[in-house]
C-alpha cells in the first residue's frame, strides 16, 4: 500500500479496436466476440463475391490475352461498390406492407375473450375451453369424410401379382 498505481487495464483485457464498449482479446485481433463475427462474416462475402466473379468471367472468357486485363479492374469494381440489396428490398416491402392476418381472439359462440388460449377448430373458427368440441358449437366440418380420406392415403390399395398357371 506504500505507493498507489494508476488505473490500468490487466494485460489480457484490452478494448475492443472498434471502441464499442466490450473487451477484446489478441486471439481476434483485439476485436470483441460481435465485431469479430461481423469482420469474418464481411470476409466470406467478400470471398465469395470474388469467386463468383472469377467464376463468371471464366465462364464468358474471351481471348487469355485480354481477359488478364479485364479481370482485376473488375474486381476492383466489385470489391470496391458495397452491395445495393436495399434498393431492390424498398419496392417489394413498399408493396407488401399489409400486417399478417391476426387470429381471432373472442369465441365464435359465446364471445368471450380467448387470447392465446383458444381453439382453433378444423371448421376455422376460434372457441373457448367450453366451446372446442364440435358437438357442442354445431361444428361443419364433415369428420367422416376426413377420415375416410387419411385412411384411403395411409392405406393404399396392394394388388398382388397374378401368379402363372403351370
Amino acid at each position: 500500500m506504500a505507493e498507489e498505481h494508476p488505473c490500468q487495464t490487466p494485460e489480457g483485457h484490452r478494448l475492443c479496436v472498434n471502441n464499442c464498449g466490450f473487451f477484446g482479446s489478441s486471439a481476434t485481433m483485439n476485436l470483441c466476440s460481435n465485431c469479430y463475427g461481423d469482420l469474418c462474416l464481411k470476409n466470406q462475402q467478400q470471398a465469395s463475391m470474388k469467386s463468383t466473379v472469377e467464376s463468371s468471367l471464366s465462364a464468358t472468357s474471351h481471348p487469355p490475352s485480354s481477359s488478364p486485363e479485364i479481370t482485376p479492374v473488375l474486381l476492383q469494381i466489385h470489391t470496391a461498390e458495397p452491395p445495393t440489396p436495399a434498393t431492390e428490398k424498398q419496392i417489394p416491402t413498399a408493396t407488401e406492407e399489409r400486417p399478417p392476418p391476426q387470429r381471432p381472439n373472442r369465441c365464435t359462440v359465446c364471445r368471450k375473450r380467448v387470447g392465446l388460449t383458444g381453439f382453433m377448430c378444423r371448421c376455422g373458427k376460434t372457441f373457448c375451453g367450453t366451446h372446442r368440441y364440435p358437438e357442442v358449437h354445431g361444428c361443419t366440418f364433415d369428420f367422416k369424410s376426413a377420415g375416410r380420406e387419411e385412411i384411403a392415403k395411409a392405406n393404399p390399395l396392394v394388388v398382388a401379382a397374378k401368379l402363372q398357371k403351370i
